[in-house]
């Protein structure tokens, strides 16, 4: 199963979605920013919670914690409105190599996959893979049915606010 999305038409880049094995989610995109930006938006809190949350969803994050360092932990507190308790996902970064790849742990439940970004530099723009390890083919099926939905409109999120600038810069 291969799926693509695009949410902006003035671009040629696309996130493609694919199902790669029985356990395997892979998506993939080429940003139009070298990959020092890219990698800060991943990186970052402040950066992440712009874009991360696909807006058509009617959630917000409402906690972003984030130690990313190998060793380090993550939180995640979403909230919508039609849930009377928020959800919260959180894990461990199993490795953090800056500007290459991020390595985390999903450790809500025995369903949680390891999920690796990496970051390619071609040239002035970056490939961004994301792949994600499940343990059974069912929560890869679930995946692909929930959360993995958003990701091509959270990859255009992204997309959108490296359009606007450097996210540090104020460009």
């Amino acid at each position: 199963m291969a799926a693509t999305n695009e949410n902006n038409a003035s671009t040629a880049n696309r996130t493609v979605v694919e199902a790669r094995s029985d356990r395997e989610l892979v998506v993939k995109r080429t940003f139009d920013a070298p990959v020092h930006i890219v990698f800060e938006a991943w990186s970052t809190p402040d950066l992440f919670k712009q874009w991360w949350v696909p807006k058509s969803a009617g959630m917000s994050l409402e906690e972003c914690s984030m130690d990313i360092r190998t060793g380090g932990t993550y939180k995640l507190v979403f909230r919508h409105p039609a849930f009377d308790q928020p959800m919260a996902f959180f894990g461990t970064y199993k490795e953090v190599t800056p500007l290459e790849r991020i390595v985390w742990t999903n450790e809500e439940s025995e369903e949680g996959a390891l999920t690796t970004v990496t970051f390619e530099a071609h040239g002035d723009k970056t490939l961004v893979t994301l792949h994600e390890l499940y343990p059974t083919q069912a929560a890869r099926d679930e995946a692909l049915k929930g959360s993995a939905e958003g990701l091509p409109e959270q990859f255009a999120q992204l997309d959108a606010m490296l359009d606007q600038g450097s996210p540090r810069d104020g460009a």
